[in-house]
């Protein structure tokens, strides 16, 4: 186990070896990295609050097709580099998702979430709070899955009731749905799409028989509001309050394209270079070197394998009632 260990290791080192220059390197070897504005070019690296090469060229590919087509009119598109880290070298939410309008020539990098996963007995798909390792597009795995997606309708919903500024007042959140194609083309299936990076964490039931939300005996939930900023999801992306409302005033009721960086075939490529410990430089590859050195080697789970796991897993549960909250007091 222990000559195993150290097998690993080795060849992540060897993997990861200048992989942090692999991003500029594909830059400077790609066709459409010359059709690169220069004020963009000043964004492109690996770099805190960078984007990696890969990842805008692909975004931006995406982005001028649909726009070419009229299946978008937006003139901003996103992206997301799901192999960085959660937390920045200051400690701040890393900066992963961004917000890219070329007509206007802003660049935003802001933090966002991915795909915590589950840890079953017979699988364990789990992902750490500061780097992810695993990905998958079966439904039910909370995982994050890398692809194109469009932006499309919102939905607004009630969460409970908290207390804010000395009030007790209603929380809702709105949640952007995401369309996909191809590997991420089951993305309404899976529920996956974009919002705020907060949740209510129910505490009790509330008398409040006047509210449009009370249930048939005059109660509401009420909780306590949760930030979790940065950290992992149930597979969405999530930003923080903040960034969420400009991030959904930009795109709601105008859609734009959304390209997550990796596909499968990044993962898996990636995968197999550290397996035979080759330098992701020298394989055109890209992961972020930090970390790539926490996790050893990414993981796709693909549906068609995943997908019989979770169901025999969720068929295994007992059936129960669902308990009901304590009264608040």
């Amino acid at each position: 186990m222990v000559i195993k260990s150290l097998r690993l290791g080795l060849a992540v080192a060897i993997a990861l070896g200048l992989a942090g220059l692999a991003g500029p390197v594909m830059a400077q070897s790609s066709a459409s990295a010359a059709q690169i504005p220069g004020w963009l070019q000043a964004h492109v690296g690996t770099g805190e609050g960078q984007i990696a090469p890969v990842v805008l060229e692909r975004a931006r590919e995406l982005y001028q097709s649909k726009a070419r087509r009229g299946a978008v009119r937006n003139p901003c598109y996103l992206a997301m580099d799901a192999t960085r880290p959660s937390t920045a070298r200051s400690g701040a939410p890393g900066q992963r998702f961004y917000v890219i309008c070329e007509g206007s020539r802003t660049f935003r990098a802001v933090s966002s979430g991915y795909g915590n996963g589950r840890k079953l007995r017979s699988a364990d798909f789990s992902n750490g709070r500061q780097c992810a390792r695993n990905f998958s597009n079966a439904e039910g795995s909370k995982l994050t899955m890398g692809g194109n997606y469009l932006t499309a309708e919102t939905r607004t919903s009630f969460k409970g009731y908290v207390s804010q500024s000395g009030a007790t007042r209603p929380f809702h959140r709105t949640f952007l749905l995401f369309d996909g194609e191809g590997e991420t083309r089951n993305a309404r299936e899976r529920a996956i799409g974009g919002h705020p990076a907060v949740f209510v964490k129910w505490q009790c039931r509330m008398k409040n028989p006047q509210s449009p939300y009370a249930d048939d005996e005059g109660y509401v939930p009420y909780g306590r509001l949760v930030n979790y900023t940065g950290g992992r999801s149930n597979g969405c992306t999530t930003w923080s309050p903040a960034e969420s409302r400009e991030i959904l005033k930009l795109v709601e009721g105008n859609p734009t394209t959304l390209y997550i960086y990796p596909e499968s075939k990044d993962i898996n490529a990636v995968a197999n270079a550290v397996k035979r410990g080759q330098s992701l430089s020298s394989k055109g590859l890209y992961w972020n070197a930090s970390c790539l050195s926490a996790i050893g080697a990414p993981n796709f789970w693909p549906k068609r394998t995943l997908q019989p796991v979770i169901n025999a897993w969720r068929d295994s549960l007992p059936k129960y009632e669902p308990g009901e909250l304590p009264l608040c007091k």
